[in-house]
């Protein structure tokens, strides 16, 4: 009698789940700092999925890209925001993943963005990359990144590690302490305009972009292919009158190799259907484009978003 009771209450959750929508998809979405652009925008872009793909997406906050490849890996997320040149080292397994190995448990669903390599100073007497010479310069979290953008950058100008003082800090820490004085200038690599920097420049009049432009940025973009030319608009911060020239990665989303091709497709599709209103909730919406998402990515795509783009005339890489 109790095995026919407890399998009439097993039969039973099972009904309930169904009814319930205990059968969708659930996935985790790995973002960034509260203050950066991919906690905020992944958030947005969690609510059109879960709204129209039938796949709930939580959006968690992480340390950013290496994170969040790292916990596709392990289980703990299924979809993560990352810069375009991370994915690569990660895919590749070099520079931030040199001693973890390659991972290949992911796979592209699209381009977001464009991430700014934004070189943020408070101190009047930089005004180009030559002149962080002898001064403090956070640099990222070791491994991280933005320590690698920042590498680049300082190598392009011709500068070591050794040439600065160089601050080991994530996104947060450069922020507060570019706020406290602390240090001259930082490396922040993210979505332009952003939180940190905006609240930054609210406060301190000093606050500028420091252009990463001509020979610096040819170098750049020669020695590495997912580095490109990004002009930052006037007025994008306060007390930025003229545009300034920098370089930039993409923000991409992530998706778990192991993930559905069904749930990939629409979940691809819940994002680039929804273009124009997703705009109207986050800035960023405006660089959601077929050709931004698939141009200039090194890693191969999932079924499920090359199917997507198939039916859009694009043709992608998958494995």
């Amino acid at each position: 009698m109790k095995k026919i009771i407890a399998l009439l209450l097993a039969v039973a959750l099972v009904f309930v789940m169904a009814a319930c929508g205990g059968g969708a998809t659930t996935m985790t979405m790995g973002t960034g700092s509260p203050t950066g652009t991919y906690y905020a925008y992944g958030g947005i872009l969690g609510q059109y999925i879960t709204n129209n793909a039938g796949v709930t997406v939580n959006a968690v906050s992480t340390g950013g890209s290496k994170d969040n490849i790292q916990g596709i890996d392990a289980g703990d997320y299924q979809l993560g925001t990352v810069q375009s040149d991370v994915m690569h080292y990660a895919w590749n397994g070099n520079r931030s993943f040199e001693e973890d190995g390659a991972i290949s448990s992911f796979r592209t669903v699209a381009g977001l963005y464009a991430e700014a390599v934004q070189l943020v100073t408070v101190n009047p007497e930089i005004k180009s990359v030559a002149d962080l010479k002898g001064k403090k310069v956070s640099i990222g979290a070791p491994g991280s990144g933005v320590y690698f953008n920042a590498m680049d950058v300082l190598a392009a100008a011709g500068i070591a590690e050794k040439d600065i003082k160089p601050q080991y800090q994530n996104f947060d820490e450069s922020a507060d302490a570019l706020k406290d004085g602390k240090i001259d200038a930082a490396f922040i690599v993210a979505g332009a305009p952003t939180p940190a920097i905006t609240e930054l420049s609210m406060t301190n009049a000093n606050t500028r972009i420091v252009p990463i432009d001509g020979d610096i940025a040819e170098k750049l973009m020669k020695d590495n292919t997912f580095y490109s030319v990004y002009k930052i608009p006037a007025e994008t911060y306060k007390g930025q009158a003229e545009e300034v020239l920098t370089v930039t990665v993409k923000a991409t989303l992530i998706v778990s190799a192991d993930a559905s091709e069904d749930d990939v497709y629409n979940l691809t599709a819940a994002i680039f259907d929804n273009i124009d209103s997703i705009t109207k909730e986050h800035a960023k919406g405006a660089e959601l484009s077929l050709e931004n998402a698939t141009d200039g990515l090194t890693v191969p795509f999932h079924a499920g978003a090359a199917k997507y783009f198939k039916e859009k005339g694009i043709e992608v890489e998958v494995k």
